[in-house]
Order: structure tokens, then sequence, then C-alpha cells
């Protein structure tokens, strides 16, 4: 069973022609995920197959992400805890003629938005892609609006789908984790409404007033600070990583709802100590429905929050990696269709990466096929092992082939190093397969 095939294994599309033909179009993006269309597929025959599954009215990108979902579940279920962390992207078709287009963050620009649910567990592994929202904007109105759905919704509609999945999964308690625009109070109000069954970690953007007429950030601040946190904060275009020393203050506080009654949350505002003097100040006020009454609660919510940095490292992904803005294709609904595998895809290279680093003495037939494991040994002019080799030490012989000098002070490597690695791998593998068929048709005569 292909890793493609094991990933959707519950899927059911209404026909198995139709199954088999997403399996096999998903394990050569996957193979190829930096290529085309054209080029991942390699015969013209399945080119034409892929092209025909993305303007296929009868799929519904949605069912196979619910086969995705499925077995994200699985691995889900294996954690006491799993951090769901939302976000949003925009997609830049500008130029391009392609049908339901919206615009962007200029009017001028032309072009999509994706809302997806990453689960990671809090060692950050990634578990896989819950929800998405995907939507084009619609142009403004003579007084300055959008018609269509609020915008906003995305953060409430995304907690919901949580609370919705969270029975499946009663041993493990779920996090929803977001940045600042998520921090509204209908979806504060929504969870209570619920039952909670989700706990909620947000960025605070608003210092709200608070029921006795304090300010919310002004009322934790007046408290002791708890502590101080170290961490390491990751390098980012422009930016070179960098220790950094918060001092935290953390309090029990009361949100009113707006409608008469209030919100209990923890409040916590991490305050870097004497950074440098080419830098911003990096401070976090948070906002969660969970206690917060030691340092060692507020620096588990520090670190949860801090963990939001994995979608950007996903969306670096699909967008860099998997290159889904160069998708050449006719209309929205085409696009969507790609980008449902193309989100599977990019969750499996960054597993790959962290599992590569916080597993690494896991069996490498859990991600690689044995022909996928092999390969990565011959190309690096390697004998394969007889039996599988640890997860690895087959990521560093990819990211090998991909650029990573695996020099002893290089560190593990990274995503872009693996994806370009296994584009070489399908190559291998191809040929595997093909020298495979020449044996048994010599064997035949």
């Amino acid at each position: 069973m292909s890793w493609a095939e094991a990933e959707l294994k519950t899927m059911d599309l209404g026909d198995e022609r139709r199954n088999r033909r997403v399996v096999e179009v998903m394990g050569q993006l996957g193979e190829r995920p930096s290529a085309s269309v054209p080029k991942a597929s390699g015969k013209w025959a399945d080119t034409i197959a892929a092209y025909r599954l993305f303007g296929n009215e009868a799929v519904d990108w949605r069912d196979i992400h619910e086969a995705h979902v499925d077995s994200a579940v699985e691995r889900m279920a294996e954690h006491e805890v799993v951090l769901c962390i939302q976000d949003t992207t925009e997609l830049d078709f500008n130029g391009r003629k392609i049908e339901g287009l919206g615009r962007l963050n200029y009017e001028a620009r032309r072009g999509m938005y994706v809302h997806p649910t990453y689960a990671v567990s809090p060692q950050r592994v990634p578990l896989g892609v819950l929800d998405a929202w995907m939507w084009a904007r619609q142009p403004k109105t003579g007084k300055g609006k959008r018609a269509g759905v609020r915008e906003s919704l995305r953060w409430v509609e995304g907690y919901q789908r949580l609370a919705e999945l969270a029975p499946q999964l009663p041993g493990t308690r779920l996090v929803y984790v977001a940045d600042r625009e998520s921090d509204i109070m209908e979806l504060m109000a929504a969870a209570r409404d619920c039952g909670t069954p989700v706990d909620w970690l947000l960025r605070s953007q608003h210092n709200r007033a608070l029921a006795e007429g304090d300010k919310l950030w002004d009322s934790v601040m007046r408290g002791q600070p708890l502590g101080e946190v170290r961490f390491t904060l990751p390098a980012r275009p422009g930016r070179r990583a960098r220790e950094v020393v918060q001092q935290v203050w953390a309090g029990q506080v009361q949100l009113p709802d707006g409608a008469g009654s209030c919100i209990q949350a923890s409040c916590i505002v991490a305050r870097e100590v004497d950074p440098p003097a080419d830098v911003e100040t990096l401070e976090w006020r948070l906002v969660t429905n969970r206690e917060v009454n030691d340092m060692q609660q507020a620096a588990q919510m520090i670190d949860w929050y801090r963990a939001r940095w994995e979608i950007e490292m996903y969306f670096h992904v699909l967008k860099n990696g998997c290159r889904v803005e160069a998708l050449q294709l006719r209309s929205i609904e085409k696009i969507e269709r790609a980008l449902v595998l193309y989100m599977v895809v990019a969750w499996r290279i960054a597993a790959l990466m962290r599992l590569g680093r916080s597993c690494p003495d896991m069996d490498a037939q859990v991600m690689f096929e044995p022909d996928e494991w092999k390969a990565a040994y011959i190309l690096n002019k390697l004998p394969p092992p007889q039996s599988p080799p640890k997860l690895n030490d087959v990521v560093r012989l990819v990211a090998r082939l991909g650029g990573f000098l695996a020099r002893k002070g290089d560190g593990e490597p990274g995503v872009k190093t693996i994806w370009e690695g296994m584009q070489r791998i399908f190559d291998a593998v191809i040929a595997m397969e093909y020298s495979r068929q020449l044996q048994a048709v010599g064997r035949c005569v």
C-alpha cells in the first residue's frame, strides 16, 4: 500500500476508479511536489487524467479531505494534547485567466485565500489538516463593503468544527491556537455556549475594558511577575535567530461579552527583557480559557503559542515547495480540487522533517515506501540495509540529495532540501519499477 493509499484509505467518491485516480495523482504530486502537473505526472496519459480529475464536477474536494481527516484523527488519538492552529494565507494568481478569483490585499491583485486548521503535537509533530476554508473575495460595493459571508466567521466556524470533532477523541484535549485576528468576543462566547469542548489560546489584539472598568493588559501587569521564560526565536526572512528572555505576568479576568454576561479567562503578558538595540521588543499578550495560576502553567501556554510558527512553515511548503500559485487551471473550483491534494502533500513533507527530528528512531516505513528508502541509499552510493532503517537516517539521506551537506555542525535538514530530494527519489523509484518489469519479461521469455 502506497503512502497516498494509506492516507486516503477511507475515501469514497462513489466510484472505485475515481478513488484510484485520486490516490495515483496525489502520489505523483507527492513525489515531485515542486514540479508542474505534467512533469509530476510523467506520462501524457497520466497528465490528462490529472486534469480530468481537477475538472470533474462530480468530485467534491471535501470528500477527499474528509479521508485525510480520518487518518489525522487516528494520529491525534495517540496524544494527550493536540494543538489546532488556524491562520490564513493568500494565493496570488494575478495575471492568470482563472474564473472565480477575487481581490487580495489590494483591489488590483487577484487570487484566493486558504484558511486551514493545522494539527500538531506539543512537540511540533504535524498530524494533519483538519479543516480548510477556501474562498475568493467579492469586490467592494459603492459603500465600501464586500458582498458575501463575513470573513471573520472563519475563526468562529473553525472552532465549531473542532468542537464537533472533539467527541471522536475522548482521550485527547484539543487546543485552538490562533493569532491576533482571532481575538473576537464572538468566538469566546461560542466556545462558552457549547461547553468549551475545545480549549482556546489566542493572541490578544484588544486591550479590552473589564467589568470593573480597568483595562485588560494594565490590570494583569500591576501584579508581580511570575518569572521568566527563555527560548530561541527561529530565523525568518530578514531576521536572524536569537535567544530571547521574557518576563511573564498572568492573571484571572472577567471579560464582558457585550450581552450582559462575562467570560472567565486568563491573560498572560510576556515581555522581552533587554532586547538587542536593533530589534523590536518581543511582547506577547495571550488570552485563554485555561486557568493560569503559576509560572509553570504560563510557560506552557507560551510554549503552545510558539507552536503557531508551524503553520507558517506549512504555508512555506505549500506555496514554495509545492508551488501551488503556479497551477495552470481555468477555474477556482479546479484549483480547489488540486489544492486539497497539495495540502496533504505539504503536510507529509513537513511531517518528514519534524518526525526525523523528534522521533529519529522510528521505523522509516512509517513514512517511506520500501522503494523510496532503498532509493535514498542507492542515490547516495550506499548499500541499502537488509531491514528497514531508522526514519532520521532516511530523512537525512533524502535531504542530502536536495543539497543538505550533513556536516557535523549543520544540525537537522529543513523542508526545502527534503522536498527537492524527494523529486530525485521519485525518478529512482520509477527506474527501479521499470527494471523489475524488464526482469519479469525476461523470465517469461
